[in-house]
């Protein structure tokens, strides 16, 4: 495993190809294989001369697990984005999340917007500045002894697929509960780094792209057609739209 220690915390990432970097951050209760090697963006990134650096955010894969909510602030994740920068030597790089790494994407955009060339928000929408996108209840539904004790329909889904991930629950019930911080309208309007919001026509959680992008200057906004907010991740017409909007930046 390569990881590099930032603080108190270990965080592990994947380093592959050549060319301009662009460094993915994944999803609540996944991780870099999960939502960027199996579904193919690391090999679909490769193939178009990039240099992909995709970490597991604290609290997920193979990084360290906390279990104070006030770990987990958005600005707190964005800053171990910038320490993987700085670890790596890297100036400047495009950025992309899903969902919660969408957030800590915007955070580190708007706290850093020297260190970002170019930012990709995928599973998220105007709930990065209205609402907080995925409910507090998804931490009481990471918390029931089983699975089968759920009822709530979105806590259900992710305790699903934090099984299936083989997650911490116990570290990512204290990440729902500290990681949902919005941004001010004030803040998005004085973003000036080139945006591409992406976003599922299905989803639920995320909230509209379109009513993001025209907020932020300049930013794009993609419907990503049919797909809910897990399946719009490995999605091509997103994978398309992710390369067509890099390609200037080439």
């Amino acid at each position: 495993m390569t990881s590099f220690r930032y603080g108190d915390v270990e965080i592990a990432y994947l380093d592959e190809g050549d060319g301009e970097p662009i460094v993915l951050v994944h999803g609540f209760a996944s991780n870099k294989e999960v939502n960027w090697v199996h579904p193919g963006w690391v090999a679909a990134l490769t193939r178009i001369n990039r240099r992909v650096i995709a970490l597991d955010s604290r609290g997920h894969g193979a990084s360290t697990k906390l279990y104070a909510p006030s770990a987990y602030h958005s600005a707190t994740m964005a800053e171990d984005v910038r320490a993987l920068l700085d670890h790596l030597k890297i100036e400047r790089a495009d950025v992309m999340g899903y969902s919660m790494g969408a957030r800590i994407t915007a955070f580190l955009v708007v706290d850093h917007p020297e260190r970002v060339r170019a930012a990709i928000l995928g599973g998220l929408g105007i709930r990065l500045v209205e609402g907080v996108g995925l409910p507090e209840s998804i931490a009481e539904a990471l918390e029931a002894p089983l699975l089968a004790d759920v009822q709530d329909p979105v806590g259900r889904m992710f305790r699903q697929f934090a099984d299936q991930t083989r997650s911490d629950l116990r570290a990512l019930a204290a990440c729902i509960r500290g990681s949902r911080q919005t941004l001010s309208l004030t803040q998005v309007a004085a973003i000036r780094v080139p945006i591409m919001i992406a976003v599922g026509t299905k989803d639920q959680v995320a909230g509209s792209a379109q009513k993001l992008a025209a907020l932020i200057p300049g930013a794009r906004a993609l419907d990503i057609p049919g797909r809910d907010h897990m399946l719009a991740v490995g999605d091509k017409v997103f994978k398309a739209g992710v390369i067509h909007f890099l390609n200037p930046r080439a």
